[in-house]
């Protein structure tokens, strides 16, 4: 009784960090640029319900399963044109690299809602947190003249699988997906333009109510196990 207890507990859990997921997901529909997160699910461990734990026993039973990491979905969205002199979208793959002004760390957004921002010497291109632009050569894109002194640059990886989010719809890369590089031909910036979250509304819904249900699911199999554990306990009287 102990592991049907431990498994909807798990349940429960595992339901709830999903359904926290897929709200995520919701919450930023309407933000620019924004990535679906999409939950991997991992089986805990199995066992012999008949024959010893070193044998692979025809009758087993799990333990439930657990979230094991939150993937991002690099898939395009669409993009809206807004006529705006700082708007930028990226059409097809890369990213815009961002580097922080107080500490020179960097990371990337397909967001490009950007604005000037004017510093000790003068006006640059930053995010909505201030992040400064960057162009091809790595460097800030100054406003000066009356115009930008250039476009920003777009950047991709070998692969973008396991990119971590770090919020504010930025991500950083890990070891696998190897040092950005300047996006090919395939890739093209839209100025006056940007790109719309990826998230699809109606798949999203359909996961919740899968969620719900499966979590609805596991407390009914808490309650089934506490019954009958008072059952077997007030037949031991």
């Amino acid at each position: 009784m102990d592991t049907s207890f431990y498994t909807a507990v798990r349940g429960t859990m595992t339901q709830q960090t999903h359904m926290d997921i897929l709200s995520n997901n919701i919450a930023n529909l309407n933000t620019n640029g924004y990535r679906t997160k999409n939950a991997s699910f991992l089986d805990l461990m199995y066992y012999n319900i008949r024959g010893t734990e070193d044998q692979m026993g025809d009758l087993r039973a799990g333990t439930g399963t657990v979230v094991e990491r939150t993937e991002s979905d690099f898939t395009n969205g669409v993009l809206i044109q807004t006529g705006g002199a700082y708007d930028y979208a990226i059409q097809g793959n890369g990213f815009f690299m961002l580097r922080n002004p107080q500490d020179n760390t960097v990371e990337y957004t397909r967001d490009g809602s950007f604005a000037l921002s004017q510093r000790a010497d003068g006006f640059y291109l930053v995010d909505a947190e201030g992040w400064l632009v960057l162009d091809a050569q790595q460097n800030p894109i100054r406003y000066d003249g009356g115009e930008l002194g250039a476009n920003p640059a777009i950047f991709d990886f070998v692969t973008t699988n396991g990119m971590l989010s770090t919020g504010s719809n930025r991500f950083i890369p890990v070891e696998k997906n190897g040092a950005p590089f300047l996006a090919g031909a395939e890739s093209r910036l839209v100025t006056g333009a940007l790109e719309s979250s990826n998230t699809d509304l109606a798949q999203e819904m359909s996961k919740v109510i899968i969620s719900q249900r499966a979590y609805s699911y596991m407390l009914k199999m808490i309650q089934t196990s506490d019954e009958v554990e008072q059952t077997i306990n007030g037949l031991r009287r």
